[in-house]
């Protein structure tokens, strides 16, 4: 089936990065500039770029919101973004920049009468996507620095028929690491939820791709292995909107 590729650019310090498994420690610098990738992924043809602001997930406060908003305006691109989102205000403010989507992690599993609450605001409608971080099924909070206690199918179970954008799925393990998408566990979470699914960890070859494609999910993001040469993002974009 089609899906969306959904090239990411995570931040911190101002600069592109990725980090492996989620660990800070373990951190790949990349020498791309931040505008010029978000420009370069519009002229590749992608729609949609994921943002993440690491610095905010570890503060806890969104701490690049200039860079984010200048990243959409240049690059025309729809973009969902994530990080360091505490509560409603910060949702607020990174529409009011141009975010398309807002990512809601920590503060959702932390607080869910709020998080149901912000569901069913009209203004809300399809523009959150619920993170959800999983480490050996169970879901991992604060950078992933912490664990939740709730196993991912649960959650995806709970917010069957709500107005969410998405929820983004992430293997911890798989993150950084282009070893492959867990396949297994993202087929079991989005046959177990009617909200759309977005893939997230593992992808390092148009393989994969092809691999996704095969699974009833709405799109994938694809991050290390665009900046290390290892996808070709148009030809990933071909791939995913033929269906493998």
């Amino acid at each position: 089936m089609s899906i969306e590729v959904i090239p990411s650019t995570d931040l911190r310090n101002g600069q592109v990065v990725r980090l492996q498994q989620g660990d800070y420690d373990r951190q790949i610098d990349y020498s791309a500039d931040p505008i010029q990738t978000a420009q370069s992924f519009a002229g590749a043809g992608a729609i949609w770029m994921h943002i993440v602001d690491l610095d905010g997930a570890k503060l806890g406060q969104i701490a690049q919101a200039d860079l984010i908003r200048k990243m959409i305006a240049s690059s025309g691109l729809r973009v969902q973004v994530g990080g360091g989102v505490r509560g409603s205000s910060d949702i607020e403010k990174l529409l009011s920049i141009g975010a398309a989507r807002v990512v809601v992690g920590t503060k959702a599993l932390e607080d869910w009468a709020w998080f149901e609450q912000l569901i069913r605001r009209p203004d809300m409608d399809q523009k959150i996507v619920l993170a959800i971080d999983a480490r050996e099924g169970v879901i991992a909070t604060r950078g992933w620095t912490a664990s939740s206690g709730r196993t991912a199918i649960e959650i995806a179970q709970l917010v069957r028929g709500w107005p969410l954008a998405g929820l983004l799925y992430t293997d911890v393990a798989k993150d950084g690491m282009l070893s492959g998408p867990n396949l297994e566990q993202t087929r079991k979470l989005a046959e177990s939820t009617d909200v759309p699914v977005i893939a997230s960890g593992g992808v390092g070859n148009l393989e994969h791709i092809r691999q996704l494609t095969q699974l009833p999910i709405w799109g994938a993001i694809v991050g290390r292995s665009l900046y290390e040469g290892k996808v070709n993002l148009p030809e990933a974009l071909s791939i995913a909107r033929v269906g493998g």
